[in-house]
């Protein structure tokens, strides 16, 4: 087992540019190296059984052009209104091709700016724009920039990113309840939800917390090894069985998708999709879920 100082160092060597240099070998080589280097284990790609390394097959062996235009957060937005309805789309402002395309003056006060081809990097909320300096725009135009010139794809192997290409979007700002918007998510196993994760204080002071149920929202004693489960109530929201419905539509014939959802003012809004959650990388405590999950998934025939 290696060290854990000299995991997390060669961790955060990895995700802060050292992928870069494994670019020249092949996903399976870099899948196997990656899982190895969470779990300390190996993992069976060829013919696995837990939910983790079933995601890592499925990078490897399902790879459907659509897929590609499903995890674009521009061009999913047309694609999931296309099926559900556009009255559950968070309006898009403007799209930006390069950070410093960006005009400040042409947005509301409250708005979101984010990159649509990854997770996270670059994105910022925006609450009060007539109280962000110059220098905090700069800094803004930056962030995203370094976003935008993320090569998402080469970091976990996630092959619906590669071909993704790259644009800055600026969208509505959602209102929230205490600074809080909870996200729902649920996890779609062959069109059927089996598992809903609800993620809060993703921006507070105390970290993201993660609790998961399942589509009776019933609390399940189950939790991710990087997210503490909040420890608080968290009541069954009057939409569910709208999004519960609205997830297994989008869902339909993968064998595999994480459908995400906001409630905001009491409209559900579409979050986005995503086919490989944490990479398939995160281990759950109790370890014995990622089996559980793992019976859930149905992988197709190899083609």
């Amino acid at each position: 087992m290696m060290p854990g100082i000299f995991k997390k160092a060669l961790l955060k060597g990895y995700y802060s540019g050292g992928y870069k240099f494994l670019s020249f070998l092949p996903d399976k080589t870099v899948i196997r190296f990656l899982y190895r280097l969470f779990s300390g284990e190996k993992p069976d790609v060829e013919d696995p059984t837990s939910f983790n390394e079933k995601l890592q097959w499925l990078k490897l062996n399902d790879r459907s052009p659509q897929y590609t235009v499903m995890v674009d957060k521009k061009l999913a937005k047309d694609y999931t209104a296309g099926i559900i309805g556009k009255e559950y789309i968070i309006p898009t402002l403007f799209c930006f091709d390069k950070a410093e395309e960006i005009n400040f003056e042409k947005l509301p006060e409250q708005f979101v700016l984010k990159c649509n081809h990854n997770s996270g990097t670059g994105m910022y909320i925006c609450k009060a724009k007539s109280k962000l300096s110059e220098k905090e725009k700069k800094c803004i135009v930056a962030m995203l920039k370094k976003g935008l010139s993320e090569n998402y794809y080469a970091i976990n192997r996630e092959w619906p990113y590669k071909n993704v290409k790259r644009c800055i979007i600026a969208e509505k700002y959602l209102e929230t309840v205490d600074d809080d918007l909870p996200d729902y998510k649920f996890h779609c196993f062959g069109g059927k939800v089996k598992l809903i994760l609800v993620c809060k204080n993703r921006f507070g002071k105390s970290g993201m917390t993660e609790d998961f149920f399942d589509e009776n929202w019933t609390h399940l004693p189950v939790k991710r090894l990087s997210h503490p489960n909040s420890g608080t109530d968290i009541p069954r929201p009057e939409q569910l069985e709208d999004m519960i419905g609205l997830a297994e539509t989008l869902s339909k014939d993968i064998p595999f998708i994480r459908v995400d959802f906001f409630i905001s003012e009491g409209r559900v809004y579409f979050g986005e999709l995503t086919f490989f959650p944490a990479s398939g990388f995160e281990k759950f405590i109790p370890e014995e879920w990622d089996k559980k999950l793992g019976d859930f998934l149905e992988l197709p025939k190899k083609q």
